[in-house]
């Protein structure tokens, strides 16, 4: 049975290969709330035509970043429906401490207390067997791993029989970049978090299925299910 709420909203923090988006998924789905991707806002926002989506796909099609205006913005917007009443998990927002500061102004602005950051922690290593061996189907996006979840036949996915594909981005050398990337640009926003005590360091060199029983026992304690959060009416 999902948890009644979560008291405060979570974002995951961690480097490539750590499996932020996986345990945000299985975590939304724990307690029963949704997980905010700014992709799909994007998406969203462009589909329906509005004057945000308007101006982030301007943006885009220059191949230029949405300026934190705007991303804020759609963040603002998204976190005041009823399905985000019981807490909502963060997923690509914020990326920057410039960010993770107008959250909180948001987030005070919707009644909500601070978020509470996630901070997986994987070894090199890991990562690296993580993101070398991952294959996706192009036909459907089920992921697999050659070493720790390998399809039934090679290069096959198990669903739909779709070729199993390898991004670019997964070969080892640009991994060290985007590892170092990684390093250079989320440090920041770590010590945001930890500074403000709103920080929870998780190893995450385990299965995903183990990781994601030790976060909900760590979050139910972290983050109570059914703790009213400011401002907010259960």
């Amino acid at each position: 049975m999902a948890a009644t709420r979560l008291a405060r909203p979570l974002i995951f923090l961690g480097p490539p290969g750590a499996g932020k988006g996986t345990q945000a998924r299985q975590i939304a789905q724990h307690f029963g709330v949704p997980q905010i991707s700014t992709g799909d806002m994007f998406r969203d926002h462009v589909t329906r035509g509005t004057e945000l989506g308007r101006q982030a796909k301007a943006v885009m099609e220059r191949g230029e970043l949405v300026s934190d205006d705007i991303v804020s913005a759609m963040v603002a917007e998204r976190i005041h429906p009823a399905d985000c009443a019981r807490g909502f998990i963060l997923d690509g927002f914020p990326r920057t401490r410039a960010q993770a500061e107008r959250l909180e102004t948001l987030l005070a602005e919707a009644g909500w207390p601070g978020a509470l950051a996630v901070n997986l922690e994987v070894s090199y290593t890991s990562l690296i067997r993580r993101l070398t061996g991952r294959r996706t189907c192009a036909v459907c996006g089920e992921i697999y791993n050659v070493y720790d979840r390998p399809p039934k036949q090679e290069g096959r996915c198990d669903r739909d029989g779709g070729q199993l594909k390898q991004r670019a981005d997964d070969r080892e050398e640009v991994i060290r970049e985007r590892l170092n990337a990684y390093e250079r640009e989320t440090k920041p926003l770590v010590d945001f978090y930890r500074q403000r005590a709103a920080l929870l360091d998780v190893k995450g060199d385990e299965s995903p299925e183990r990781l994601t029983l030790r976060l909900i026992q760590l979050l139910e304690t972290a983050v109570p299910a059914g703790a009213p959060a400011a401002g907010r009416k259960p």
